[in-house]
């Protein structure tokens, strides 16, 4: 068994994510490359509704004589968060039994890296 581990091949390594020609390994969980039949990037979007709801609900209180400043605050913190909210992307991995998220990431380019790695590990296996 260490013989193995030790002549595996790696295409890609970082302190969180191993891609070697057998073994796909994340932080909670290891992975089998020959059950992998499939991977790509998937983005997962995240909701803008709630600063939406923030900047229309202060819009009445500009017009509302004294309390204008809540308005300008609601709205204010509604742009902001929706200028800084950012969709966030998973290596979604197809097996045979379904499809999982295994990394998470901000960073698409990360998560793309893993991807091209495990696509190399699943090409060397044949």
């Amino acid at each position: 068994m260490e013989t193995q581990i030790q002549n595996e091949t790696t295409f890609y390594q970082d302190s969180l994510v191993k891609v070697t020609q057998s073994r796909y390994i994340t932080q909670s969980k290891t992975y089998a490359m020959r059950n992998i039949s499939s991977v790509h990037v998937f983005e997962i979007e995240k909701s803008r509704v709630t600063p939406i709801l923030m900047m229309l609900i202060g819009i009445p209180f500009l017009f509302a004589g004294n309390v204008f400043w809540i308005g300008l605050i609601l709205i204010g913190l509604g742009i902001l968060i929706v200028f800084n909210i950012k969709n966030e992307y998973t290596v979604r991995i197809s097996t045979n039994a379904g499809e999982a998220d295994s990394t998470i990431s901000k960073d698409k380019e990360y998560i793309q890296k893993i991807v091209n790695a495990l696509n190399d590990a699943m090409i060397h296996r044949g």
